[in-house]
């Protein structure tokens, strides 16, 4: 064993102090502290010492490291969860006795569009229900009533009233017009009565022709992959601002769930039907006063008509629009099953420039038109094809008698 000298153990002594000295002032001005490997795995990697009372001079969102992304995430959330509604119903149903009873309907999600407590959610959601429950963020449930419904764009309005001294959080419409594929769009619904739930996504497609019950077609429908499943319908389809840009309608989905494919109505087709809505409980629409019959290969074949898609003017209102404007109707009635078809009148196939092959598209063509207006018929008039101005009339009227 090496032996040293009382002066070498003095040298050795003061050296190891100045080291461990110069250690210490190294991490203090450094603000990092080596942490060496062990047994726990632990890495090597140096760890920073935040200064005493550095933290709590921070905020969370300085402390956690949220993405740009996920911030806008939190935010619109934040702001505008509470905005939405979870909704439910109860149905009359008749049991074993043939009395009426009352039992659970469906759910499903709607957006507080006014302080005074209008609520915008699908035709759907509320369809047959004999009693209406709008439950809010904060827990508390209020009957709601039906101020007008639109089946044709899968569209309701409701209102409840709040307590006076209630301050209600609303969703802010926004203009689907200027939407882009590839936009992030957030939904917020209630998916299986998980209230207020959050998913994310992209708009995947845009003017979407989505047939619905009915037979009817809504046009323009916005394609998107963010998560929608049962009781989100109705639900707010936001931008990244938090503005309302559609109403989340339907998936299509071959298991019943989720799978990447839902549609919403855009916000400006909701935003003219509300309006109706809350001033006449119901959307007037133009029309034609005619009685039509959509073409099908055993007419086409019998009457030896010059085309096979369109719409046959079977008769026409007397003294109406239609018949002002010279649309003729037919003259030979043959028998089809239980009705009376009219032969020889002129066929339809195409209104204002959108093609008219079944009673659908006619729907969908005339959807945005009002009584009064004038819209220009495509006919076929016996093999020649002419245009035709025509001044609609209103439905409900002409369905009613």
């Amino acid at each position: 064993m090496k032996l040293y000298s009382r002066r070498q153990v003095i040298f050795f002594s003061a050296l190891s102090a100045v080291c461990a000295a110069g250690l210490i002032a190294g991490c203090v001005l450094t603000g990092y502290l080596p942490v060496q490997s062990g047994s726990r795995g632990v890495s090597t990697e140096e760890v920073k010492i935040e200064p005493e009372g550095y933290r709590a001079s921070l905020s969370t969102a300085d402390l956690i490291p949220y993405t740009d992304d996920e911030r806008v995430n939190i935010m619109v959330y934040d702001k505008y969860n509470a905005g939405v509604v979870n909704i439910t119903t109860e149905t009359v149903a008749i049991n074993w006795f043939l009395e009426p009873v009352l039992q659970e309907g469906g759910s499903g999600s709607g957006s507080i569009i006014d302080p005074q407590g209008y609520v915008l959610t699908n035709n759907h959601v509320i369809e047959k229900a004999n009693k209406i429950f709008i439950t809010l963020s904060n827990g508390s449930q209020f009957e709601g009533t039906i101020i007008g419904t639109d089946p044709e764009n899968d569209i309701a309005v409701l209102k409840f009233t709040p307590p006076a001294d209630m301050e209600l959080h609303t969703i802010p419409f926004g203009d689907s017009s200027t939407l882009k594929v590839g936009q992030k769009v957030l939904a917020i619904g209630n998916p299986f009565a998980l209230e207020r739930t959050l998913t994310v996504g992209i708009v995947s497609g845009l003017g979407r022709p989505i047939q619905i019950a009915g037979n009817r077609i809504i046009r323009d429908m916005i394609q998107t992959d963010a998560s929608i499943n049962p009781g989100n319908s109705g639900g707010p389809l936001l931008d990244a601002q938090g503005c309302l840009i559609g109403v989340n309608t339907m998936i299509y989905s071959p298991s019943g769930g989720s799978v990447g494919v839902g549609f919403a109505v855009p916000v400006n087709t909701a935003k003219r039907v509300v309006a109706e809505l809350i001033k006449y409980g119901s959307v007037r629409r133009g029309w034609i006063d005619a009685a039509l019959v959509q073409l099908f290969p055993a007419l086409v074949n019998y009457a030896h008509l010059p085309v096979k898609n369109g719409l046959l003017v079977s008769r026409t209102k007397r003294n109406g629009f239609a018949e002002k404007a010279g649309l003729r109707q037919g003259t030979e009635a043959v028998r089809y099953g239980s009705s009376v078809i009219y032969l020889g009148g002129d066929i339809i196939t195409m209104v204002d420039g959108m093609k008219i092959t079944t009673l659908a598209d006619l729907y969908a063509a005339l959807e945005d038109n009002r009584p009064g207006e004038e819209i220009v018929l495509e006919i076929v008039r016996a093999g020649t094809v002419m245009n035709l101005p025509l001044t609609l009339s209103r439905r409900d009227e002409l369905t009613a008698q």
